[in-house]
């Protein structure tokens, strides 16, 4: 019996620990995640018009590293890591959005999307 308790208690403890990603050494702050998250998104919804000769994932992605100054790896890390937090990542998809509809009521008038929710939070893919 006595074997039965510790074993529970070593699986309690176990599952109550912190499983939180730990901060990555070369973590890309917050705002400039944010902006390579709506770069992202723009050149995702050119690439999604399927235009002939268009661009691929691969120039997307080396288009992305180049102009701030990152490497994959370090984007996947600091990605994954903000993910960790849904909430506070959610907002960064706000914030997204809200730069997309300012964006738009520049070229068309109205904004983007209407009503208050963000149609799309999908993080867009970096292979």
């Amino acid at each position: 019996m006595k074997k039965i308790v510790l074993l529970c208690l070593v699986f309690l403890t176990i599952s109550c620990q912190d499983s939180a990603i730990e901060k990555p050494s070369d973590l890309i702050e917050k705002d400039k995640m944010t902006a390579i998250l709506y770069d992202l998104t723009l050149l995702e919804a050119v690439k999604s018009q399927n235009i002939k000769g268009g661009i691929s994932q691969e120039e997307i992605n080396q288009y992305i590293f180049k102009k701030h100054k990152i490497n994959k790896k370090q984007f996947v890390a600091s990605n994954k890591f903000y993910a960790s937090d849904v909430e506070d990542y959610k907002k960064m998809f706000e914030e997204i959005k809200e730069k997309l509809d300012e964006e738009n009521k520049k070229v068309t008038g109205k904004p983007l999307t209407t009503g208050n929710d963000t149609q799309n939070s999908d993080t867009p893919t970096v292979y």
